[in-house]
C-alpha cells in the first residue's frame, strides 16, 4: 500500500491538474474524523443506509428468492454496522447462509470478526483480508452456491461513468447467473441537501480532506504548512458530481523528502481529492444494463433519499 500511495503522490502531485485518490482518506486519523462526518445531522447517506437495512431486510432477502444455502459477499465491509441489522434477520430466521466480509485493513478485519462473534455467535464468518477483485476471482463466488454481494455506503459514486461501468463489468465477470448484488447509491434531490452535506458548517469535511496532507507529511516527511490550504467543494445537479478539492492559498513550495520531490504550488491552484456521484433511478437503470445486470427492485428510505438496489446477473 505504501508504495502504491507513493507511486500515486507522485503521479498526482506532479500533474498539471493536481489530484490525490479519495481512498488514501482513511488512515487512523481520517477514519476517526469520517465517524464524525457520518454523526452530523447533514450527513444523511449513513442514516438513510442503515434505515433500509434495519427495516426491508425481509423484503431484499425475499425478493433474492435463494432456495437454498448462499454466500453474502460484502466488498469493503469496514465495521459492518450498516451489514449488521440484515445479518441479524437472517441468523434470527434461521436462513442457511455463509457471511463473507473482504477488506484489505487486517485491523478493521479483526475489529468486525471480534464485534460479530459476540452479537452474533452463531453467525458463520469466512473472512478474507485482501484486494476484493483477486479474491472474487479466486474465491467465494466460485462455489456451487449462490452469492449476494454488498456494495454499500454510495461506493459507487467514486468512481466517474466509465469507472463504474468498467467496476460493475468486474463484479459481473466475477459472479455466477442468478447471484446478486446488492448496491448502495445516493439518490439525485435537492442541490442543497447534498450540498450541507459536503461543505458542512462544521468544518469536519475540511479537517478530513485536510488531514490528507498531513498523512503525506507523515508518510512521506513532507511539509505541508496546512495553514497555507483550504477546501472547497460544489454539486452539479444537472451531472450528479459533487467534487472536492484542496486549495492552495498561495505560491509556495512543498518538499517531499522520501519521495525526492518539490511540488510548485500558484496561489488558490487546486487538488482534486473526491468524486462523489448522485444518480437518478433511470440512470442506475441504464448503468445496471450496459453491465448485463437485471433489476429486481429499488429499496428507499422513507424520504427517497437513497437506494439499495437489487441487480441479478
Amino acid at each position: 500500500m505504501n508504495n502504491e500511495f507513493a507511486n500515486d503522490v507522485i503521479k498526482g502531485l506532479t500533474s498539471k491538474n493536481k489530484h490525490l485518490p479519495s481512498k488514501y482518506f482513511y488512515d487512523n486519523a481520517g477514519s476517526l474524523i469520517f465517524q464524525e462526518i457520518m454523526e452530523m445531522p447533514e450527513y444523511y447517506l449513513t442514516a438513510s443506509e442503515f434505515e433500509i437495512l434495519s427495516s426491508q431486510a425481509k423484503q431484499i432477502i425475499e425478493a433474492i428468492n435463494f432456495n437454498q444455502p448462499f454466500n453474502i459477499v460484502e466488498l469493503g465491509a469496514g465495521d459492518g454496522l450498516k451489514t449488521f441489522n440484515l445479518l441479524e434477520y437472517l441468523v434470527e430466521n434461521n436462513i442457511d447462509f455463509y457471511y463473507v466480509p473482504i477488506d484489505i485493513s487486517q485491523g478493521a478485519m479483526d475489529s468486525l470478526i471480534k464485534s460479530l462473534k459476540k452479537k452474533l455467535p452463531k453467525l458463520s464468518i469466512h473472512p478474507q483480508v485482501g484486494d476484493y477483485f483477486e479474491i472474487l476471482s479466486k474465491k467465494n463466488v466460485k462455489t456451487t452456491i449462490p452469492s449476494l454481494l454488498l456494495f454499500l455506503g454510495s461506493n459507487i459514486g467514486n468512481y466517474n461513468e466509465q469507472e463504474a461501468i468498467n467496476l460493475l463489468q468486474l463484479f459481473n465477470n466475477s459472479m455466477k447467473n442468478g447471484d446478486g448484488l446488492l448496491l448502495g447509491v445516493d439518490i439525485k434531490k435537492n442541490p442543497k441537501k447534498i450540498h450541507e452535506a459536503y461543505y458542512d458548517k462544521h468544518g469536519i469535511t475540511k479537517r478530513f480532506n485536510i488531514n490528507l496532507l498531513i498523512r503525506i507529511n507523515k508518510e512521506f516527511d513532507a511539509n505541508f504548512n496546512i495553514e497555507n490550504f483550504d477546501f472547497y467543494c460544489y454539486y452539479n445537479p444537472i451531472s450528479g458530481n459533487v467534487k472536492s478539492y484542496i486549495i492552495s492559498l498561495k505560491d509556495q513550495k512543498v518538499q517531499l523528502k522520501k519521495l525526492d520531490i518539490v511540488v510548485d504550488f500558484k496561489a488558490n491552484e487546486l487538488i482534486w481529492t473526491e468524486l462523489s456521484k448522485k444518480y437518478s433511478l433511470d440512470e442506475i437503470n441504464e448503468l445496471a444494463t450496459k453491465c448485463n445486470f437485471k433489476i429486481i427492485d429499488h429499496f428507499l428510505d422513507q424520504k427517497n433519499y437513497f437506494t439499495d438496489t437489487l441487480l441479478i446477473k
